[in-house]
């Protein structure tokens, strides 16, 4: 999956799709930022743990 569509995700997540919709990536907090950043990174955690799964 591609890292933005999981931004996009992780925004959805929070509540903060429509201010990104408005205002941009750029006019976000550094505290709804980093929220943002923790949810993606979790999920390509578990996509890359899936694919090792399927692999074996």
């Amino acid at each position: 999956m591609d890292n933005e569509i999981l931004k996009f995700e992780a925004a959805e997540e929070l509540g903060l799709l429509e201010k990104v919709k408005k205002v941009g990536w750029s006019k976000l907090s550094a505290q709804e930022t980093g929220k943002i950043g923790s949810i993606v990174k979790k999920k390509m955690k578990m996509q890359q743990e899936v694919g090792k799964k399927e692999k074996l």
